[in-house]
């Protein structure tokens, strides 16, 4: 009987995080693709769009230097970059649900 040979990484942990970056790359294509759309409508909510954008940005880099900053000092080892992905995809998938409307 053939066995498949065993993976080098440890419970899946680094294809898991490669899927969920992949993922959060392509989430994040379809939020551009709607806010490239918003924005070249023009109107009011473009500028309002543009400064929401910004400040999204900030504030989820803000939070992932939180998460790390916290997790160093306080000597947890739990967090790992697949933690930071999927904070980043919970905010891009807000973002494409409230751009589809």
């Amino acid at each position: 009987m053939f066995k498949f040979p065993k993976f080098a990484w440890p419970n899946m942990q680094f294809a898991s995080m490669a899927s969920q970056s992949a993922m959060l790359a392509l989430e994040s294509q379809q939020v551009i693709a709607l806010r490239l759309a918003r924005l070249a409508a023009g109107g009011v909510d473009a500028p309002r769009e543009i400064a929401l954008m910004v400040s999204e940005k900030m504030e989820a880099a803000q939070q992932s230097g939180q998460m790390m900053l916290s997790a160093g000092m306080s000597g947890r080892n739990d967090l790992d970059a697949g933690k930071i992905v999927q904070m980043y995809r919970k905010k891009v998938r807000a973002n494409r649900r409230r751009l589809s409307r």
